[in-house]
């Protein structure tokens, strides 16, 4: 499985986030888990993401890292400043908190994967970059 330092599919996860994901035409998200992290003032967020293809995220950040395990497709992760990055079915990636970066599906069928956040807890999950 290939790793990539910086990456996301930064999509869409905690319940201040739902009416942004909705408003994003062929992206989809269905939230898997929400918990309080073993460390003070964190929380971890699991959800699943679907996206069209042809479809993607406008640039974001998020405050805490993202870990994204590519389970159907090709995404292509677009970081600020950055090559673009392709990711294909069983490649994981790992993005820093406060990376600038957008998202894409770059191919002809549906892309999907697993982000996992481990976040500060209370702050909006997603946030648009400037």
């Amino acid at each position: 499985m290939k790793t990539v330092s910086v990456f996301v599919l930064a999509l869409f996860s905690a319940a201040a986030c739902a009416q942004a994901a909705a408003q994003v035409p062929g992206v989809r998200r269905t939230d898997l888990l929400k918990h309080d992290s073993v460390v003070s003032g964190r929380e971890v967020v699991e959800v699943r993401v679907e996206v069209d293809a042809g479809h993607g995220v406008p640039r974001h950040t998020h405050p805490g890292d993202e870990v994204l395990y590519v389970v159907e497709g090709t995404l292509e992760y677009l970081p600020d400043g950055k090559a673009p990055v392709m990711l294909k079915a069983g490649q994981s990636v790992f993005i820093p908190a406060g990376t600038i970066h957008a998202a894409r599906n770059p191919g002809t069928g549906a892309g999907a994967g697993i982000a996992t956040y481990f976040v500060e807890k209370g702050k909006p999950l997603i946030m648009p970059a400037k």
